[in-house]
């Protein structure tokens, strides 16, 4: 492993309450580091060029940025992938996974209603940590999932994130644009094939019903394929990519995105209800889980946002996971838990070195 040197600043950053992130691509065996030069708060804006942001899940928040010209950049290299399939104890009390169970019933009695045709139901688990360090951290993290985008975000005002996100919000390069539609979640059990049910494949169709409606003005010739499985760790989910080129004028990278987000599959549909659920009674702030993050590449490579899914924040000597599923009205609640511990294995194989 030879990421010494970006441990190296990146733990000189964090102690010294400096913004930086790191972080590589899918199927990149190279992690890039931006270590901003000073404490200046940027974002997200429409004149901004080459850089990294990072987005809350709250609609119309201002998140953060670290723009290439403020900042060092320093590349390293990996040599080979380490996935970890050790199942790591979930420290979840009884208490936790009856709350979770109701917020998915309440969840169902507002689509059994016919309120809402999907929510998203999540809650956060916290972790303790033996010592946190750094190095430990990213040698867990970047070698581990490869069809995963990979991330460390550290900011004095946001404090310290990661995750291993396996799914795209859009990727824009010119006018060639593209998406994915991901849902439904199943274990991988060795090489049997994985059969879906018609919630799930109800599921992935709203997704994919709600981008395709709101790219309509701002895409020509939409291209929808076929649904396949995604691998993620040890979870397989359906997916539908979705392409188009951007028509002239109709739309920067900024209102796309504004556009997409929050998308059906962290918060569900219609947005406005099911996003009036989730902050009425999940009993949490997400902060940036389910909110997006990547790289704005105008000037020298195409721009790449990811859903930040699979993540946690680490406060200290404790680690906060996030974990959630989509909810329709076929959905169980016994299951519902399952699948979210299931989600929790992504992150907790990462700290198993530091709890």
């Amino acid at each position: 492993m030879s990421l010494n040197l970006l441990s190296k600043n990146a733990t000189t950053y964090l102690n010294s309450k400096k913004p930086f992130v790191l972080f590589s691509l899918p199927e990149q065996r190279e992690v890039t580091g931006y270590f901003q030069k000073d404490t200046t708060r940027f974002h997200f804006e429409e004149t901004m060029q080459d850089g990294f942001i990072f987005q809350p899940f709250q609609m119309g928040t201002d998140g953060y940025a670290i723009p290439v010209e403020h900042a060092t950049v320093i590349s390293e290299s990996f040599e080979e992938w380490k996935p970890n399939k050790n199942i790591i104890p979930s420290k979840a009390s009884i208490e936790a996974k009856e709350a979770y169970k109701q917020l998915v019933q309440d969840a169902k009695g507002l689509i059994s209603a016919k309120k809402i045709h999907k929510i998203v139901t999540s809650r956060r688990v916290s972790y303790p940590l033996k010592n946190f360090d750094m190095q430990l951290l990213m040698e867990s993290l970047f070698p581990m999932y490869e069809h995963a985008f990979r991330y460390i975000w550290y900011h004095p005002d946001t404090g310290l994130w990661c995750g291993a996100t396996p799914e795209l919000l859009l990727e824009a390069d010119g006018e060639c644009f593209k998406t994915m539609a991901l849902a439904g979640t199943r274990n991988i059990h060795g090489d049997s094939k994985v059969i879906w049910e018609e919630k799930e494949r109800d599921e992935q169709q709203l997704v994919v019903d709600d981008i395709t409606s709101k790219l309509q003005s701002i895409l020509s010739v939409i291209k929808i394929s076929k649904t396949t499985n995604h691998t993620a760790g040890s979870l397989v989910h359906l997916r539908t990519d979705i392409s188009g080129f951007v028509k002239k004028g109709k739309g920067s990278l900024f209102s796309i995105a504004h556009t997409l987000h929050p998308t059906p599959a962290v918060c569900g549909t219609p947005t406005k209800k099911s996003f009036g659920f989730i902050t009425e009674k999940e009993g949490y702030d997400r902060e940036f889980y389910t909110g997006y993050l990547g790289i704005l590449g105008r000037q020298h490579q195409a721009s790449s946002f990811f859903v930040n899914l699979r993540c946690m924040k680490i406060e200290g000597n404790n680690a906060h996971v996030y974990v959630g599923g989509g909810i329709t009205k076929g959905s169980d609640p016994e299951m519902e838990w399952i699948e979210t511990e299931n989600k929790q294995q992504t992150m907790l194989r990462v700290l198993e070195p530091l709890l």
